[in-house]
C-alpha cells in the first residue's frame, strides 16, 4: 500500500479553500446578477450604445468565468479524492507523484480564484492606466523607468493582458523620463493598484566610469480606466489645453502637425497628455478619458485616506512613498516594504514575475 499522507493534507487544504471560495463568491448573488445582465442583453436597442453593451458583456463574461471556474475546480477536487483512494490501494510511486502534482495545481488555481474574490473594489474589474515617472537622478533614474516599463510589459504578457502605449517622453541620454500606457484585461486595475508608489533601485551604475553604487527612484501611478458616467463633472473653464508636435524615434510617431494634446486640470493641477493617436481629436478624447480616470482615483484616494485614520497603517502606506526596493549590489534582493515579502531572484522579477508581491499585498490589505 502506497502511503499518501502528504497528498491527504494537500486535499484537506484544497477542500478548505473550496469552502472559503463558495462563501466568498456568493453564488446565489452571482447567478442573480447574471440573470439581470442577460435580461439587459435582450432589451431592444441594447447595441445602440456600443460602449455600454461592451461593459455589460464584459461583466457577464467575468461572472460566467467565476461560476464555471468554481464548479470545474470542485469537480477536479472530487476526482482527486477518488484518486487518493485508488493510489492508496493499488498505486505506485509514479501514480503518487502524478496525484501530488495535480493537487499542487488545484491548490494554485484555487488560490488564484481566492485572490479574485478579494478584488471587490468599485473599479477593480476595470482596465488600468499606468504612468511611470523618473525621480531625481537624471540618466540613472530615466534608465530605471525603462527597466520598470519592461518589467510591466513582461508581466502583462504573463497575464495575457493587452498593453498599449499612450504617451512617452524619452530620456536626454538614455532611458525614459515618463511613460503612460493602458492595460486591458480582467481585473487589470485590481491587480496593478498594488504597484502604486515609489520604487527604489540600488545598483552599480553602468553610466558611472568609476563603477560606483547609485540609488535611483521612480514613481508608479495607477488609475482605473472608467466610462464617463457623469460621476465626475469636468468644466471646460477648468481646463488648459495645449497642442504640440508628436515626438519619437520615427515611423508612425513622426508627425508634422500639432496632433499631441496636453490637458491641465487647473483646480487640481493634474496634467495628462497623449500623442499615441494619429489625430488631435483622438488624442484629445484619450487624454480626457485619462483625466476622468485620474480625478476618480483622486476621489477614491481621499476617501481611502479618511478610512486609513480608522483602519490602520497598511492603507496609509498604499498612498505613501517608497513601497519596494530592488537591490542589485552588493547582494540581490527585491523587498516590498508594506508586506515584508522578498526574493533574491532579481532576474525573474525584472522579467515580470511580480505576482507574488501583488498577491501578498492583496492578502494583507484584506487582513489575510
Amino acid at each position: 500500500m502506497v502511503i499518501v499522507d502528504e497528498e491527504k493534507e494537500k486535499f484537506a487544504k484544497a477542500e478548505k479553500l473550496l469552502k472559503e471560495m463558495e462563501s466568498a463568491l456568493d453564488l446565489p448573488a452571482l447567478k442573480a446578477r447574471k440573470k439581470e445582465l442577460e435580461e439587459k442583453q435582450n432589451e431592444e436597442g441594447f447595441w445602440n450604445d456600443v460602449q455600454h453593451a461592451q461593459t455589460v458583456n464584459r461583466e457577464l463574461s467575468r461572472i460566467d468565468g467565476k461560476i464555471e471556474g468554481f464548479f470545474k475546480l470542485k469537480a477536479r477536487a472530487e476526482d482527486a479524492e477518488a484518486l487518493i483512494a485508488l493510489v492508496e490501494e493499488d498505486g505506485d510511486d509514479a501514480s503518487k507523484a502524478e496525484l501530488s502534482a495535480e493537487l499542487d495545481a488545484l491548490i494554485e488555481e484555487l488560490e488564484e480564484l481566492r485572490l479574485q474574490t478579494l478584488l471587490t473594489g468599485k473599479y477593480d474589474a476595470n482596465d488600468a492606466i499606468v504612468t511611470l515617472h523618473a525621480g531625481a537622478g537624471g540618466t540613472e533614474a530615466q534608465d530605471w523607468v525603462s527597466m520598470l516599463y519592461r518589467m510591466y510589459t513582461r508581466y502583462c504578457e504573463r497575464k495575457k493582458y493587452k498593453l498599449e502605449e499612450l504617451d512617452m517622453l524619452a530620456g536626454d541620454e538614455a532611458g525614459i523620463k515618463s511613460v503612460t500606457f493602458s492595460v486591458s484585461g480582467d481585473y487589470a486595475y485590481g491587480y496593478l493598484k498594488a504597484e502604486k508608489g515609489v520604487h527604489r533601485l540600488v545598483r552599480i551604475s553602468p553610466f558611472d566610469s568609476n563603477a560606483r553604487r547609485h540609488t535611483s527612484f521612480a514613481s508608479v501611478e495607477v488609475v482605473p480606466e472608467v466610462e464617463d458616467d457623469g460621476e465626475i463633472v469636468i468644466k471646460q473653464e477648468d481646463l488648459k489645453i495645449d497642442t504640440y508636435r508628436s515626438g519619437g524615434a520615427g515611423g508612425q510617431h513622426v508627425n508634422k502637425t500639432d496632433s499631441a494634446v496636453r490637458i491641465t486640470h487647473l483646480p487640481t493641477g493634474i496634467v495628462v497628455q497623449c500623442q499615441n493617436e494619429r489625430s488631435q481629436i483622438q488624442n484629445r478624447e484619450q487624454a480626457m478619458k485619462m483625466l476622468t480616470s485620474k480625478l476618480i482615483e483622486l476621489k477614491e484616494r481621499e476617501q481611502a485616506e479618511k478610512e486609513a485614520e480608522l483602519k490602520g497603517d497598511l492603507k496609509k502606506i498604499e498612498w505613501g512613498s517608497q513601497i519596494r526596493s530592488y537591490v542589485f549590489c552588493p547582494y540581490t534582493m527585491v523587498k516590498d516594504h508594506r508586506t515584508g515579502w522578498e526574493t533574491s531572484n532579481v532576474t525573474a522579477v525584472m522579467d515580470g514575475d511580480i505576482e507574488p508581491f501583488i498577491n501578498e499585498y492583496l492578502k494583507r490589505s484584506k487582513g489575510l
